[in-house]
């Protein structure tokens, strides 16, 4: 009878075959991974969230196939640490001597979630915000990508013009995706925060009555069209430390049309 100890030996690692159609394949790995995720923000507070994850390497043209298995086991390694942009870099950079690659790309998208206090009522709840990480590694080079989604609330400068009383306003979604440099010092709470002070108002989870005058009122005193947004938006990236190569992207969902405004605005940034 074979023992157990004689079939794992001669059991085949196929994977590791040498392939010889001579087609190296730019991306392989897995995708549509949801996978537990915990996130450190600035202070170092951690923030558990779940993020769909894409990992993937290059596979060399002489190679059959990679190890589909050790990007799961990579997951489970990170998966009650707390990232930072920095350490989740880093975690791309460990995958790439795991899968013997020279190249690859993790990419995690998940919802992040902010505490936030009402204006005047000061009821706290939470807010949250579409983001997705994605580090691509090269070598001992690694980059980072930020792609994050702000609610706020814009009013229409015109129909405030021309109106005796009233303006029509809407919720808008402004779109950053930009280039880390800096990800040890990078803050989202912060980040996030200077980009929803540009829309007409921010928003909140929860607020009162005390608090839904004020949201109506100082959106009425600070009216803005998308491209006042999205121009907003850009000036405070360009003199945000830490950031370069960001793309704003501003879409105005219109109460008053059944169409959305839209606008933007690409630049390099303070880096």
């Amino acid at each position: 009878m074979t023992s157990i100890v004689e079939s794992a030996v001669v059991i085949p690692d196929v994977q590791s075959f040498a392939d010889v159609r001579q087609i190296p394949i730019q991306r392989v790995g897995i995708s549509g991974v949801r996978h537990p995720m915990v996130v450190a923000d600035g202070s170092g507070a951690a923030h558990p969230t779940v993020a769909e994850w894409t990992l993937t390497v290059a596979l060399p043209a002489e190679e059959k196939g990679t190890h589909m298995s050790r990007f799961v086991a990579l997951l489970e390694k990170y998966r009650a640490t707390p990232l930072t942009p920095a350490l989740f870099s880093a975690m791309a950079g460990e995958m790439l001597p795991l899968l013997h690659a020279q190249s690859g790309d993790i990419t995690a998208s998940f919802p992040y979630f902010i505490n936030k206090t009402a204006p005047v009522s000061g009821v706290r709840s939470l807010l949250d915000y579409a983001v997705v990480w994605t580090a691509r590694a090269n070598g001992d080079a690694v980059e980072f990508e930020l792609t994050v989604t702000v609610p706020v609330t814009s009013l229409c400068p015109c129909s405030k013009s021309i109106s005796k009383y009233g303006a029509h306003n809407q919720r808008s979604h402004v779109t950053v995706r930009t280039i880390v440099t800096d990800g040890a010092a990078f803050n989202l709470d912060d980040f996030i925060s200077q980009i929803e002070k540009q829309g007409s108002c921010e928003l909140w989870g929860l607020l009162k009555r005390p608090d839904e005058k004020y949201v109506t009122e100082h959106a009425y005193e600070n009216p803005k069209f998308v491209e006042d947004i999205v121009r907003d938006v850009a000036a405070t990236l360009n003199a945000y430390a830490g950031i370069a190569g960001y793309r704003v992207t501003v879409e105005n969902f219109e109460s008053i049309h059944n169409h959305s405004a839209y606008a933007v605005v690409e630049g390099h940034g303070k880096g």
